[in-house]
């Protein structure tokens, strides 16, 4: 094989090695899917899961996690999502979906992470020292949220503090009272939030 040959053989090649690193990547995204997430990451409200169901396409879905932290798939009604890794729901799904499917092969994938200031968070509104939305995370209280905000402003009238909940559709006032919770120190008044509330904290009337 002459000089000649040798060449043409060496540039042919060096252009397919990139060609096929590339094909060979696109493949790997392909494969992997969804968001970039750790393998310990906690699923919140308002993240969309890709639900794939091996050989059962019509128990296959795409689908955010509802404000209540829960999903509806085909043949699971109701399944706590928020606060589980996608390992772990996949195995809940697998054991609840083996009651219809023999040996389901069940793979979830957070297609979307939810954004700040979604559904998956809790807004102060009114006399906080510097109102605004904090972002929920499983366990998230009151008290946390007070701290995030800076506490209650001077003429707050924390006792008459409400947590406007809308769960159905349909929206509901739980009194809290957030003076003797920052003042007194009353545990009682240290309600856990759920995605979505919004902390409302009127002025006192002089």
């Amino acid at each position: 094989m002459n000089f000649f040959k040798l060449s043409k053989i060496a540039a042919v090649f060096l252009l397919l090695v990139p060609a096929a690193a590339q094909a060979q990547n696109a493949g790997a995204g392909a494969g992997t899917g969804g968001a970039q997430v750790a393998a310990n990451y906690l699923i919140g409200p308002g993240d969309e899961l890709e639900i794939f169901v091996w050989k059962n396409p019509d128990l296959s879905v795409t689908l955010p996690v509802r404000p209540d932290g829960r999903i509806s798939t085909p043949l699971v009604a109701d399944m706590q999502a928020q606060g589980k890794t996608p390992t772990d729901l996949a195995a809940n799904l697998r054991a609840a979906l083996s009651k219809y499917v023999q040996d389901p092969v069940v793979t979830v994938l957070v297609k979307t992470v939810a954004a700040p200031g979604s559904a998956a968070s809790i807004r102060v509104i009114g006399a906080a020292a510097t109102p605004k939305s904090v972002p929920y995370r499983a366990g998230l209280t009151v008290l946390d949220v007070l701290i995030e905000v800076g506490g209650l402003n001077t003429y707050a009238a924390g006792n008459d503090a409400q947590i406007i909940r809308t769960e159905g559709g349909v929206s509901r006032s739980i009194p809290v009272h957030l003076a003797d919770l920052m003042k007194s120190g009353d545990l009682k008044a240290n309600v856990q939030l759920m995605p979505g509330d919004v902390v409302r904290i009127p002025e006192r009337w002089f």
